[in-house]
C-alpha cells in the first residue's frame, strides 16, 4: 500500500526539517510492511540467531543516525517509505556479512544492494514459499526436487525481472515502489513484472506446483 503523495509530503517536509517525531512515525506506519520484507530475505541459516525484529531495531537506530543525510536522498527522488526501506534492507546484509561472513561488495562496483549481496537469498527464500504447501513427509522428496528447480529457474532469470518478482508478489509493494527502488520507468517495472511472472508460472507448472501468482501489472 502505497502513502498517498499528500502524506509523502508531509513526512518529506518533516524528515527534511530532522524531526525525529516524523521517523518514529514512519516507521510505525510502514513497521508491517518493512517486517514481512526482512522476515522473506532473511538467510534461512540465521533462523534461531536473529530475527526480523532485530533486524529492524537495529535499522531504526541506524536511521535515526542518517536523518540528516534524508534530504539528499529526497533531492535524488526517493520517497520516505523507499529510503527507510533501504536503510533497512542495508542493515540486513551487514546482518548477513556478520553473521554468514559474506565477502563485503567492492566498493569500486556499482552493484545496487539487491543485485549484490543477499539476492542468493531471495532466491532460496522464494523457492522456499513457492513450495511451501509441501509439507508431508510423503513429500519432502517432491518438495526437495521442487525447490531446487525453481530456484535454478529464479537465479537463471535476469536481475531485474528477479528483483521486481520479488518487490511485487512478496514484499507486496506497488509498481511505483518497484520501480523507484530499481530505478526504472514505472511502464517498464509493470512489463518486466509479467514477463517474470509468466515465466514463473511455466516453471511451476512444470514442477506440478501451484503458487497462486496473479498476473497484476
Amino acid at each position: 500500500m502505497a502513502d498517498s503523495p499528500a502524506i509523502q509530503d508531509e513526512f518529506d517536509r518533516r524528515l527534511r526539517d530532522g524531526e525525529t517525531a516524523a521517523l518514529a512515525e514512519l516507521f510505525s506506519l510502514h513497521r508491517e510492511r518493512l517486517w514481512r520484507m526482512v522476515n522473506f530475505r532473511l538467510d534461512r541459516r540465521l533462523a534461531g540467531r536473529l530475527s526480523p525484529d532485530d533486524v529492524l531495531q537495529e535499522a531504526y537506530l541506524d536511521a535515526a543516525t542518517r536523518l540528516e543525510h534524508f534530504k539528499q536522498a529526497s533531492d535524488a527522488g526517493m520517497s520516505p517509505f523507499v529510503w527507510l526501506r533501504s536503510i533497512c534492507f542495508q542493515t540486513l546484509i551487514d546482518a548477513h556479512r556478520r553473521h554468514l561472513g559474506a565477502a563485503r561488495r567492492d566498493a569500486g562496483r556499482e552493484v545496487p544492494l539487491w543485485a549484490g549481496a543477499g539476492a542468493m537469498s531471495t532466491s532460496q527464500s522464494m523457492a522456499i514459499q513457492l513450495t511451501g504447501h509441501l509439507t508431508s513427509p510423503s513429500q519432502a522428496a517432491a518438495r526437495a526436487e521442487a525447490m531446487g528447480a525453481i530456484r535454478s529457474a529464479i537465479e537463471s532469470m535476469d536481475a531485474i525481472d528477479r528483483e521486481i518478482l520479488a518487490l511485487r508478489h512478496f514484499e507486496e509493494l506497488c509498481n511505483g515502489e518497484a520501480a523507484e527502488i530499481l530505478g526504472i520507468a514505472p511502464k517498464a517495472a509493470s512489463i518486466r513484472y509479467i514477463r517474470a511472472v509468466r515465466r514463473l508460472k511455466e516453471v511451476l507448472a512444470a514442477a506440478g506446483n501451484e503458487s497462486g501468482l496473479n498476473l497484476n501489472g
